[in-house]
């Protein structure tokens, strides 16, 4: 498919020779001379948008003003919020949210075909992969058969989806599916996909190089920004929109520069630094900005290592964090298997167009910080938000104090007398329970490490710290150690290639020796996809009120996530999630006490077993090779035998099977007309929520598993699904039934309509206690529309447009919070839902709010602005009522268009057919 460029190329349209070929480019230093502005100190992040702009500017979606407002960007300080038509190179799902977005697409068709339209017109106009690695879930661990029982299982549960998506593969053009069993697509896309310095010929049929771009599905799509490419996560109705031609519509963002100075010292992993990265930056505050690193860290800071950091910018709340182009870029893309001439053309594109950073790489930035590396020291981060930084030393003590917060204790006294007795108190008024477990010989407490996983993207996609666990438990092993018998342990790389190299190393034998046997090529873990604990080991939590514990190398630990037995999650790296494994207990003090004892009484502290810089350094050379690369990547979209007996037919639109439970025809196009209609106010709300701070997309709409009590289980038990084919919410996310009452059905969410009740509930119309899925049905058959409210960063978390699409079948017009997370208020406006803001110090708390409230918000109709202030008036119960002026998060005209539309896909869907 040939690119598109502007109509006015003339001045910035260069050519590049390498390796004896001819590359067109567009040239941001001739952009400069034709004086446009000066654009000789923007970060390279910013200078990736740029290039953007001069490649498609042609006066109408991208003009020369739009380019010159990045000069002024600089001249400014490194703000300038000017609203721009940006275009990324490609899209990258994975199948969690690629199956919605590839039903979207199918129901687009038939939508079109409604509207008198060609279903061909519903096609990607950029290349898209998705990668199949949601679905893997554990339920074999330990043994080495925990593979393929997991694969086979995992199979049988999802062939309906794998079906669909082998469609999708034949009807879509430039859409290509990884199956399962490869590798998570963060990994594959920095391993393989990405190429950093993009090419395609153009309508002239002249080659043309550019940054390598993109968009995802998925939050954590911001991994490749490590290799200096430039992606972020999107919500599936946006990456839709973007597959259409339609070009994402931002403002120009800030960039917060990070520098790194100093060098990681002895001991220390990736995964430490980016916990006190992540840290860092949540407090400086990065939402919606770009963060870039530099500094004279990066040369001793290896590629695998900028991954990590680059994978948890939706940690950080950024909108991406990105490396710029420099010799450890080469260096990968060499050892990983790219071809050389494209290296070359890298090295010589970057250098050329301003991309390259060199020792006196020092750009304007919006605002700064700095590390020294050389100051990390371990840690983990929980128990339920990321950026809950805990130096290992901390983190027994820290405990204690969680304990008394999930049992309401008010430990205020004590923690005073903790400032006095120093580093290792007593917390009297927060006593540790313990239970013992039916048919075992051990006892369970709070505090019981009950999974440990080395998972995700995050981590399993570097090297030295998965070499480390590997270190560690060969040295475990040699003192006769093992996991304790209540851990359920798992191993599930991001690629193949891991496999090869702990396998060359003769680590994979101790991994499997201390219980970490692969289980899966997938997210398994840190997406909830934990699988079920042993059923007494379950009973006795449950039973008991235990809180109970998980340790991950993930990127996610919010509450109800990670297993419906497991109150406190924490982040850790590969090498800890192992040790911990070993001493089965948060309560040790894994720092200065012994983590467990030999067979013959000895005990062994966590310098025993940790392995040197040294040793890790030694191995990573040897083992990990560029053949490996080359030969895990060779068939990479082949797939085993299982892939290639899936049968698929169908032709340019989906015969929608009607039994099915895991693909429906969503309601969104049907019965669509050909014209747009107009924003209205919104006219005696109800209230179908209040929610409190940092309300997660995991709460709004879980992936995990869900009980036969819910209303999707109950949707399911009445279509004979039994409850051990119930799979996750993650996996239905292809039928709106399921989803829709799973919306707001997270166990931990917390309706502050009701006192102190955890679970998807609500008020009923008559006042009556609920789930939130019958009150809406309620709510809606009288024709009310329905609003919630929210706390600060509301809509944190992935990326997931099911949040969105969800709260908008619930027949929520608005949600009103004190802020948004920058995907989910994109995804809410997406769908049609209106998000806004307070002003003047009004928050849910402040106005008193019960949920017995109406609600009306005026002022959006005619000619409402991007980012207007609105009047609200909420009438409570008693019948008195308050004016408030809210501040309308429609951002941009194009957002404005999208909402009268319904949607965004709804006007990508009526400007096809029109055209």
């Amino acid at each position: 498919m040939p690119i598109q460029v502007g109509q006015d190329t003339s001045k910035t349209r260069k050519t590049l020779s390498v390796g004896g070929k001819s590359f067109a480019y567009y040239s941001i230093a001739a952009a400069q001379e034709a004086g446009l502005g000066d654009f000789s100190n923007l970060p390279a992040a910013l200078k990736v948008v740029l290039e953007n702009m001069l490649r498609f500017e042609d006066g109408k979606t991208v003009s020369v003003d739009d380019i010159k407002a990045f000069s002024d960007w600089g001249k400014k300080g490194g703000q300038n919020p000017v609203e721009i038509a940006y275009r990324p190179a490609r899209v990258l799902m994975q199948d969690f949210t690629g199956v919605p977005a590839v039903v979207d697409l199918a129901a687009m068709r038939d939508g079109i075909v409604g509207l008198g339209g060609d279903a061909k017109k519903i096609n990607p106009l950029v290349p898209v992969d998705l990668v199949i690695d949601h679905s893997v879930m554990i339920d074999e661990f330990g043994n080495p058969r925990a593979f393929q029982m997991n694969v086979d299982r995992e199979y049988e549960r999802n062939m309906e989806r794998y079906t669909f998506l082998k469609w999708g593969q034949t009807a879509f053009d430039n859409f290509r599916v990884v199956p399962p069993g490869t590798g998570i697509c963060h990994q594959v896309n920095l391993e393989y996909l990405a190429q950093t310095v993009w090419t395609d010929k153009d309508q002239n049929g002249e080659e043309v190089a550019y940054p390598d771009t993109l968009v995802g599905t998925d939050s954590h799509t911001t991994m490749v920004n490590g290799a200096a490419v430039l992606g972020w996560g999107v919500g599936g109705i946006e990456a839709e929109a973007a597959m259409l031609g339609q070009p994402i519509s931002m403002l120009i963002p800030e960039v917060v520069g990070f520098k790194l100075t100093g060098e990681m010292v002895e001991g220390t992993t990736g995964t430490d630094l980016v916990l006190k990265v992540v840290e860092m930056l949540r407090k400086h505050g990065v939402v919606n900005k770009f963060v870039e690193f530099y500094g004279e860290g990066l040369d001793k800071l290896p590629l695998a290592q900028r991954a990590t950091i680059a994978n948890m910018a939706p940690e950080y709340g950024a909108t991406c964090g990105f490396f710029p182009i420099d010799d450890e870029t080469l260096r990968y893309l060499r050892q990983t298997g790219r071809d050389e001439d494209r290296i070359a053309l890298v090295e010589a594109y970057a250098k050329e167009n301003g991309f390259w950073r060199d020792a006196g790489y020092d750009p304007i930035y919006t605002s700064t910080l700095h590390l020294d590396m050389g100051t990390i020291v371990p840690a983990i981060s929980g128990p339920k938000r990321p950026q809950d930084y805990l130096a290992l030393t901390a983190a027994a003590d820290a405990f204690k104090t969680v304990v008394a917060d999930f049992r309401g204790i008010d430990i205020s006294e004590d923690a005073q007398d903790m400032a006095a007795e120093g580093p290792t108190p007593v917390l009297a008024k927060s006593p540790i329970k313990t239970a013992r477990v039916e048919g075992e010989d051990y006892e369970l407490n709070d505090g019981s490490v009950v999974i440990a996983s080395i998972t995700s993207c995050t981590n399993t996609s570097n090297p030295y710290v998965l070499i480390g666990a590997g270190l560690v438990a060969r040295k475990a092993r040699a003192l006769g150690l093992n996991r304790k018998p209540w851990v359920k342990t798992s191993l599930a790389p991001g690629s193949q290639v891991v496999t090869e190299y702990l396998e060359a190393a003769g680590l994979q034998e101790d991994l499997d020796a201390v219980g970490f046997n692969l289980v899966g090529y997938g997210c398994t873990t840190c997406i909830g996809n934990s699988g079920p604990l042993q059923p007494e080991i379950s009973k006795s939590i449950n039973d008991n009120d235990l809180i109970a514990t998980a340790v991950l190398s993930g990127n996610r630990n919010f509450e109800g996530r990670i297993s419906p037995d497991v109150r406190a999650n924490y982040l850790a790296s590969p090498p800890l999630v192992v040790a911990y494994a070993l001493s089965g207990d948060m309560n040790v003090d894994m720092a200065n006490s012994p983590i467990a004892q030999t067979p013959d009484g000895k005990d062994v502290y966590l310098k025993d077993i940790w392995p040197s810089d040294e040793e890790i350094r030694e191995l990573v050379e040897k083992v990990v090779t560029r053949e490996a690369f080359q030969s895990k990547y060779a068939d990479v979209f082949k797939g085993d035998e299982k892939w290639q007996g899936v049968d698929v037919s169908g032709g340019e639109t989906y015969d929608w099977p009607p039994t099915s439970t895991y693909i429906q025809n969503p309601p969104y196009f049907q019965g669509m007309g050909p014209d747009a209609g107009e924003i209205k106010n919104i006219e005696g709300a109800r209230v179908l929520a209040i929610l409190g701070d940092m309300i997660t997309t995991d709460h709004i709409s879980p992936a995990g598993s869900f009980k036969d009590t819910t209303p999707a289980g109950k949707y399911l038990i009445e279509r004979q699904v039994p409850q051990r084919e119930f799979n996750s919410y993650g996996s239905r996310r292809g039928n709106h039934e399921v989803m829709m009452r799973g919306t707001f059905a997270n166990i931990r969410i917390k309706n502050e309509m009701l006192d102190g009740v955890e679970g998807g509930y609500t008020l009923s119309p008559a006042g009556e206690q609920t789930s939130i899925y019958d009150a809406s049905m309620a709510w809606q058959d009288k024709g009310v529309p329905l609003v919630i409210f929210g706390g600060e960063q509301y809509g944190a978390g992935s990326s997931r447009d099911w949040a969105a699409k969800g709260t908008a079948l619930l027949g929520v017009k608005a949600v009103i919070a004190e802020n948004f997370e920058r995907i989910h208020r994109s995804n809410l406006v997406g769908m049609g839902v209106i998000p806004f803001e307070f002003t003047g110090g009004d928050t849910r708390k402040s106005l008193g709010l019960k949920g017995d409230e109406t609600v009306s918000i005026h002022g959006l109709e005619g000619d409402l602005k991007p980012l207007s202030e609105v009047p609200c008036t909420i009438t409570y119960g008693d019948g008195t009522s308050k004016e408030i002026t809210l501040k309308c998060r429609i951002d941009t005209a194009i957002e404005k268009e999208y909402v009268e539309n319904g949607g965004v896909l709804h006007y990508v869907l009526r400007n096809l057919a029109k055209s």
